[in-house]
């Protein structure tokens, strides 16, 4: 290990790794003591300078090096190809020549975060609100007007933008308005805090006469308050196989049951009811042939962390609402 320049780019170490037939290759590393998803792209780009400046035929790949990094960061890390190493056994490193796959897994957690700190999660009802808010509508928006839009808190709502924001998942203008927001990545973040089955209680039911027996029996009750969700949900957005599985938010899981004739089952079940917490799951919900069908953004999320063949629909589905934005975008 040695430390090095590069033109006008210090490195803090620069590594040669030395196969046995002679080949080698460099590790410019790059040490912090912390590192957030939103510095990512600052610090690659001095590493490729530093690259670009040594002038040598041996292939570079930058390296960060860090107390911690949070997962977020070292997915955004391997998309490049990057290395990575923190001190609580996270690593990457991929080589072609020579050839070098090197990956270990460490701690998902900031063993280091201390109280005070921003919120690591999205967990809970008043990021759900704020997280719907952000990506159901287009930016600009201010922090005020985002709390008065969600109805979350000033504090819930200040912890989960300073959250997103080192993330890399939103951007604001300096001391100004929410200017972009990576609503895809944001979903597929919300995601692994949120989920249709670990997040609410739920329970599971047969229809026996089927899904078209269901939804005529849901068209038929007027006083219950429910939105589709899930594979069921997504035909009337991007329809990408038969839905095996009716998952459905309402607000009473036996009452529900018993109105629209679904028998409790432990096994062979083809409909979901799950209840909680959550209300933002009716919000912006849209009528589609005299059903309710929650907005794209929470079929999405609850397909991510769906059963079965739920994240290959979800992937559909993302990718329709990527070429239609304006058609479920406010």
């Amino acid at each position: 290990m040695e430390q090095a320049r590069a033109g006008d780019t210090r490195l803090d170490a620069l590594v040669r790794l030395r196969a046995p037939d002679r080949n080698s290759a460099l590790l410019l590393v790059e040490a912090k003591r912390l590192l957030a998803t939103r510095d990512v792209p600052a610090v690659l780009e001095q590493l490729a300078r530093a690259r670009d400046q040594l002038r040598t035929e041996e292939s570079a790949v930058p390296m960060l090096v860090a107390r911690y990094l949070a997962p977020s960061t070292r997915e955004r890390l391997e998309e490049p190809d990057a290395a990575y190493a923190d001190a609580t056994g996270n690593v990457w490193i991929t080589l072609e020549k020579p050839a070098l796959f090197l990956r270990d897994v460490g701690t998902d957690r900031d063993p280091w975060r201390g109280p005070g700190r921003p919120r690591g999660t999205l967990k809970g009802p008043p990021a759900a609100r704020v997280v719907r808010s952000l990506i159901d509508y287009a930016p600009p928006v201010t922090v005020p007007e985002l709390v008065k839009r969600s109805r979350a808190s000033t504090g819930a709502t200040y912890r989960v933008v300073q959250f997103l924001g080192t993330e890399a998942l939103i951007e604001r203008a300096q001391r100004g308005p929410i200017v972009r927001v990576d609503w895809r990545r944001l979903i597929q973040r919300w995601g692994k805090d949120y989920s249709f089955l670990r997040s609410n209680t739920t329970a599971s039911y047969l229809a026996p006469r089927g899904f078209p027996a269901l939804l005529d029996a849901l068209r038929s009750v007027h006083d219950l308050r429910y939105v589709l969700t899930g594979s069921l949900a997504a035909q009337w957005f991007a329809p990408y196989a038969p839905p095996r599985l009716a998952m459905v938010y309402v607000d009473r899981l036996q009452e529900t049951a018993d109105l629209l004739g679904l028998r409790r089952v432990e096994t062979g079940a083809n409909v979901l009811l799950a209840a909680g917490d959550y209300d933002i799951v009716f919000e912006r919900a849209r009528e589609r042939d005299a059903l309710r069908i929650a907005a794209p953004s929470q079929v999405a999320v609850d397909l991510i962390t769906g059963p079965g063949r739920s994240p290959a629909e979800a992937t559909a589905l993302l990718d329709w609402m990527e070429t239609n934005e304006t058609e479920w975008r406010l």
